[in-house]
């Protein structure tokens, strides 16, 4: 992976993706607190004390090639409000996944989500010149469920006793894609959904 896909940074209208770095530990566990997110049973958000270990896998996987992350920057306020990242990216067969994804409880059902992912989805299709796209998520997961699917994926199936949780409990993961030639009406799709939000809002 080169310098300047590892140091990618996004910009939309509501939100910039930057660079993953440590010194955003302190604004990530600001963002995580609005909500409480640690407390979400189907999913992996960590408390203050675990954000540091947490942003340190994430560098390590990046080092590695595995991963692009980035946090989540209000365009507005400037505030760090999440984080996402590309993952499980293999350049060989050009396929990757976009996971990791959340925001502060403020930010979620906004403009935020929809965008984040146009920009995450442009830059793997039209950048990184990608055949598909992954989404993962727990199959209790409803919320997930449905955003990933408003986005315009398509569900490929159900990965059952697929990882086992801290806590011993088993998840089943739904796995959703985009592929290539999808992406041109994807993308129409989101931007109008994006301009009907910015329309909304400014009414």
């Amino acid at each position: 992976m080169n310098q300047q896909v590892k140091h990618a940074c996004l910009s939309g209208e509501n939100v910039i993706l930057e660079p993953l770095k440590l010194d955003h530990v302190p604004a990530l566990i600001i963002a995580a607190g609005d909500g409480d997110l640690w407390q979400l049973w189907f999913t992996h958000i960590p408390d203050g004390k675990g954000m540091k270990a947490y942003v340190e896998q994430a560098l390590t996987d990046a080092d590695s090639g595995d991963c692009i992350p980035f946090v989540v920057r209000h365009r507005l306020s400037g505030k760090i409000i999440g984080c996402t990242r590309i993952c499980h990216y293999d350049q060989i067969h050009r396929r990757l996944e976009i996971g990791y994804t959340w925001y502060g409880k403020s930010f979620q059902r906004t403009a935020v989500n929809t965008e984040t992912k146009w920009l995450l989805l442009n830059f793997a299709f039209n950048e990184l010149q990608c055949i598909a796209v992954e989404f993962r998520t727990h199959w209790h997961n409803q919320a997930s469920r449905q955003a990933i699917t408003r986005l315009g994926a398509k569900q490929d199936g159900v990965l059952r006793n697929h990882r086992i949780q801290a806590d011993g409990t088993l998840r089943d993961t739904v796995v959703f894609s985009i592929i290539d030639k999808e992406w041109p009406q994807v993308s129409s799709h989101l931007k109008g959904r994006l301009a009907f939000h910015q329309h909304h809002c400014a009414n």
